[in-house]
């Protein structure tokens, strides 16, 4: 997604300036949550337990990620970390939901079994 800022921070002449390019910034954000909540709920098609859904080392895998990511943009590793803590959490519980209601599908078994003998890889990588 494109982020058209109309102005620079340095460039804002005043409050209104600054409350629109805010807006605009936080629609973009917004704007790809959307999009990582499709791949999440698309990942869970490749889930074979709770537990691969839930992905515990890759959760705190993650949020390691992102607080290295929040340093080099000079923000508070502390408050990233809390920020992609709760919507991951989220996340993970609208997984687990489409995880379950997927499970409940007459060819859900026939289809993993195909997916996991096709390559041998039983595809328990986690998007988060």
């Amino acid at each position: 997604m494109e982020v058209k800022q109309q102005m620079s921070p340095e460039q804002c002449q005043g409050m209104e300036d600054i409350r629109r390019e805010i807006d605009t910034l936080d629609r973009a954000v917004i704007a790809l949550l959307g999009a990582r909540f499709k791949y999440v709920l698309a990942a869970s098609k490749f889930k074979t337990s709770a537990a691969t859904v839930r992905a515990e080392q890759r959760f705190k895998a993650m949020l390691a990620t992102r607080r290295q990511w929040a340093e080099a943009e000079g923000l508070s590793a502390d408050a990233i970390e809390q920020l992609y803590s709760n919507l991951v959490q989220h996340f993970i519980a609208e997984e687990m939901k489409h995880w379950q209601a997927a499970q409940a599908l007459p060819e859900r078994p026939a289809l993993m079994a195909k997916i996991t003998s096709e390559d041998g890889d039983n595809h328990t990588d986690s998007v988060r």
